[in-house]
């Protein structure tokens, strides 16, 4: 009945962004250990950053990143979302990720809420994606490098894999949030500054989830 008295989808992305604001890696560090995450390793408050702080925490923020993304999808479907709606979900639980109202916007970098919203509209594509991350990171160790090649690359594999042109522009523009928000990243890559992921160390700057 609700849907009737006023158009539900123009809720979405206001309701998604909110889903995607959630700073759980800074609220988990903050819990545990009363400490904010931002003033540790890169100052990110995404997995990657927190994964050196605990490795618990790190996982937990990295499901419950990829999560919320999934969620904000999940709930624009539920309220009658077209495709298109869906990608715009997936596309504002990113930019909640990203600028979080409750850091004053500042937030993480969108990848793993990214993985999460596209998850539940494309799986295929997803899978193919995190597929490239896993050769990238093998071959360079760098997560930085392997964030921006398979967040770039996701609208290529949504494309062949027959999704609807609509999801693949609003993907496109996710993936260049993302991608921009590793400008940093970027430079220390092309300068050769950038450290290199290694279980079991601590280095002070790389790319965050």
């Amino acid at each position: 009945m609700f849907r009737h008295l006023m158009q539900v989808e123009y809720l979405i992305p206001l309701l998604s962004y909110l889903i995607g604001s959630i700073p759980f890696g800074f609220l988990l560090v903050r819990t545990s250990e009363g400490k904010d995450i931002r003033t540790f390793g890169s100052g990110n408050i995404g997995a990657t950053n927190v994964f050196r702080k605990s490795r618990i925490a790190g996982i937990l923020t990295l499901l419950l990143d990829a999560g919320k993304g999934y969620f904000a999808v999940v709930l624009a479907r539920w309220l009658g979302g077209t495709e298109s709606w869906l990608a715009v979900a997936a596309v504002a639980a990113i930019a909640g990720h990203v600028f979080t109202v409750w850091l004053r916007f500042k937030g993480g970098k969108g990848v793993a809420t990214g993985c999460g919203a596209f998850l539940a509209l494309s799986p295929l594509a997803v899978l193919t994606t995190l597929v490239l991350f896993l050769v990238v990171l093998i071959t360079t160790r760098y997560i930085s490098a392997s964030s921006i090649a398979a967040t770039a690359f996701f609208p290529l594999w949504a494309h062949l894999y027959n999704v609807p042109a609509p999801v693949i522009g609003w993907a496109a523009l996710g993936a260049l949030i993302i991608v921009g928000k590793h400008h940093q990243n970027i430079r220390r890559l092309l300068s050769g500054t950038e450290n290199k992921f290694v279980i079991g160390t601590r280095p002070k700057t790389q790319a965050g989830l």
